[in-house]
């Protein structure tokens, strides 16, 4: 896939700028801020401050009376902060265990949560102890799962290191591991106690996971937040190069609205869904793909840009909305395109998506930007725009096919 940015591949498959200044992103002079989570008892804080990684100790003391803290990180991550971390917590008087674990997505097996719960009896964890997620997406999932069902739950913290986990995966409780027909099939709800935001972690973030996060960034404006969208369409540039102003905004807004949809729905009963706005095909193309190639955040690039071609498709949405979505996708240095083998290919992948109610795919169209609505997609509608768009022969159409059914629910965040 060319993201049309040039990069350079190191082991292990990092991805670093290349031919460009580190960006400093310094942000010395940002005042703390909190953005809680309103959950009655289950409430927690997101909280997000520069530095915040050498004060991670203090802050848990009123988190738990325990003094076992087991912190669960990548090697990639460990290379970088986990020295950090253990000194912030042996100098605020805890017993850290490091559990460090393979990076990347096949790492979402259920053989690493029996890892994790293997080095916790071992080191004689209990239920006050707690556990300390310290990475991207991968780990904030693996460590809330096995929080979740580590002698029937022990607390949890999140402590996120990427874009994707800053604004999207630490926030809201979804924990647990992929299947291998298909993605995060395995799992539990389990709100941690806190999520500590450091974003001067992005400085060490390879280009190519800074500019997956943008997808996920991006979904938030076309969900809920035209003004936040027309921003981002602004300061793509900016983003670009990890200006501090545009960072923290980014950061802080989807964090804002993710907490307000959770807060009002935790268990994606109604309203949560449309947070999976791009997921269902996008989840659908990282499955079929084995967890391999794309990663999270080009996926949902993809699925943004595909599924409001289909709700275009649908006659949910203007041809106008759906280039938008698409010129900012592209812009932001990601595909807005894949072709999986067949229809029958995705649409099996789509079938095992966990958002499959009653065998059908229940998926989140635009209607327009900052508003989405939640309905089925019916097989034979889906199988006729994939033939419209990847059929032998076909050409995309230059305008969108009436569709047969009224919008009939809207779903959008408060702001």
């Amino acid at each position: 896939m060319n993201s049309g940015l040039p990069i350079q591949e190191e082991s292990e498959g990092r991805l670093l700028f290349l031919g460009q200044k580190r960006p400093s992103l310094s942000m010395a002079g940002m005042a703390e801020q909190i953005i809680p989570v309103t959950l009655g008892e289950r409430s927690y804080d997101i909280v997000l401050h520069p530095g915040l990684l050498a004060t991670v100790g203090d802050r848990l003391r009123a988190l738990t009376t325990s003094p076992k803290i087991g912190v669960v990180t990548d090697r990639h991550v460990a290379s970088l902060y986990l020295q950090a971390i253990l000194r912030s917590l042996c100098k605020a008087g805890y017993d850290p265990t490091p559990i460090i674990l393979p990076p990347g997505e096949r790492t979402k097996t259920l053989g690493t949560i029996a890892k994790i719960l293997d080095e916790l009896a071992r080191h004689k964890f209990e239920r006050q102890s707690l556990l300390l997620a310290l990475g991207g997406g991968v780990i904030g999932d693996v460590t809330g799962f096995a929080a979740a069902i580590y002698q029937r739950g022990i607390p949890f913290v999140q402590v996120p290191t990427t874009l994707v986990a800053q604004v999207d995966s630490s926030v809201g409780g979804k924990t647990g591991v992929d299947h291998r027909l298909g993605k995060n099939l395995i799992g539990a709800f389990y709100q941690p106690r806190a999520v500590l935001i450091d974003p001067l972690t992005l400085r060490t973030l390879p280009r190519r996971e800074w500019i997956a996060g943008l997808a996920e960034v991006i979904k938030y404006g076309i969900i809920a937040d035209e003004e936040f969208f027309t921003i981002l369409e602004q300061e793509i540039p900016a983003l670009l190069t990890l200006d501090e102003e545009p960072v923290i905004h980014a950061i802080k807004r989807s964090c804002e609205i993710k907490a307000q949809v959770v807060g009002a729905d935790e268990r994606e009963s109604d309203r949560r869904r449309i947070l999976n706005y791009g997921h269902t095909i996008g989840h659908a193309l990282e499955s079929l793909a084995g967890y391999r190639g794309l990663i999270h955040g080009e996926a949902v690039g993809i699925g943004l840009v595909q599924e409001a071609d289909l709700a275009c498709h649908m006659g949910l949405c203007e041809r106008a909305v759906v280039e938008r979505i698409r010129s900012l996708v592209q812009r932001a240095g990601l595909s807005e395109q894949a072709a999986p083998r067949s229809f029958t290919s995705l649409w099996g992948a789509m079938q095992h998506d966990k958002k499959v109610v009653g065998g059908r795919v229940i998926g989140v169209w635009p209607v327009r930007i900052g508003e989405v609505v939640i309905r089925p997609i019916e097989q034979q509608v889906c199988a006729a725009w994939f033939q419209s768009r990847h059929g032998r022969g076909s050409r995309p159409s230059s305008g969108c096919q009436p569709g047969k059914h009224p919008v009939h629910r809207k779903a959008r965040a408060p702001k």
